[in-house]
């Protein structure tokens, strides 16, 4: 249909040309004089075909070129749209105030080129500003600023009503945020951006067969949590084609939307952190639920190889947790009492410090 609608243009635009241009190049070669060649219809005719002709060879490139600019807009955001459209139209409108000064001249050049320059350089202008400053425009316009929290073109609900928690690649791959959704824990909408579906599709056909295996299981995931939990998703097909990494990408979303960004990336958490945006971090969570313990308790634990330090040996709870066994190293392989004697607890993890039981008898 496209190709279609675009062969039909550039007959149209070959006609018209045909009419107005084929007779001055008549005059140039001598052949003005031919009577079939004058004739209006036969010059449109003529300018079709040549066009026609050339459709063969760029009908293709336009075609692409009108796709790549309809899935640019597609993903754009709507106030983007709108806010760069008003720009575009303000700087306009403010070059034809300027240019008709000029159009009033009788300098050729000067009326002719000088009004063509202030509609290309202010109407640029006018979009770029328009563009870059929507999130200060969208504060003096409380419509505008509710249709933004609604992202692109999935309506996502305003933050009054219902929260935002927009997932990012490293959770979803991690795969227990479908769980925590499954028990109910986690209320509001749950948003998935397209940036993070396109970058878990690239992981998902790496050559690495370890990448290519995590990206498929967060697909899976995904697909667990649209179809099977009782949660309400929605897809937020917007892009900031200005920002390059998905984990800005995903700060700026959240700021936007008022949302809450959902992760157990260290890192990621940090800079949420800083930039004021609510987070909340699988790790925590997992932290929070895991039993309490204290210096001073007592437990059993096997000893399973050593650690960075000298003689020093390491255990693990039944949940992960690493126990770092000072004078344990003499006990690899073996099952032995411990004291905790400390324990840090961190985004990154936590970790138990103690020191066999026999050890604190002999003392």
């Amino acid at each position: 249909m496209l190709k279609n609608i675009v062969k039909a243009c550039f007959l149209i635009v070959g006609g018209t040309l045909g009419i107005f241009l084929l007779p001055e190049l008549l005059t140039v070669l001598n052949l003005s004089d031919i009577p079939l060649l004058n004739n209006p219809y036969m010059t449109a005719i003529f300018g079709a075909i040549i066009f026609y002709i050339l459709t063969f060879w760029a009908v293709e490139y336009v075609v692409n070129f009108v796709k790549w600019f309809e899935d640019s807009l597609v993903k754009a955001p709507v106030t983007d749209l709108l806010f760069g459209s008003l720009g575009l139209i303000i700087g306009l409108f403010v070059a034809y105030l300027f240019g008709i000064p000029f159009n009033q001249m009788e300098i050729p050049i000067v009326n002719t080129v000088v009004p063509i320059l202030l509609t290309l350089i202010l109407g640029y202008l006018g979009f770029q500003v328009g563009f870059k400053k929507r999130d200060e425009l969208t504060n003096l316009f409380p419509a505008a600023g509710k249709g933004r929290k609604k992202g692109s073109e999935e309506d996502l609900e305003e933050n009054g009503v219902k929260t935002l928690k927009i997932l990012d690649t490293s959770v979803i791959i991690d795969g227990r945020i479908a769980d925590i959704c499954q028990t109910g824990f986690l209320e509001g909408i749950v948003v998935i951006p397209q940036f993070v579906l396109e970058e878990l599709q690239h992981i998902a056909d790496s050559s690495d067969v370890l990448k290519r295996n995590r990206g498929r299981r967060g697909l899976d995931i995904l697909n667990r949590i649209q179809k099977e939990l009782p949660v309400e998703v929605q897809i937020y097909e917007g892009d900031f084609e200005e920002i390059q990494e998905v984990d800005s990408k995903l700060v700026k979303l959240a700021k936007l939307t008022n949302g809450i960004v959902v992760t157990n990336d260290f890192n990621l958490n940090k800079v949420c952190d800083l930039q004021s945006v609510q987070v909340l971090n699988i790790n925590d969570l997992a932290n929070a639920v895991k039993p309490v313990v204290l210096p001073g308790e007592e437990m059993k634990v096997q000893v399973i190889k050593d650690g960075k330090e000298h003689n020093q040996g390491i255990a693990y709870l039944d949940d992960g947790t690493m126990i770092v066994v000072e004078e344990g190293r003499n006990y690899i392989g073996k099952y032995i009492d411990v004291l905790v004697t400390s324990v840090l607890q961190t985004s990154a993890g936590r970790m138990i410090f103690a020191k066999p039981k026999q050890l604190e008898k002999a003392l």
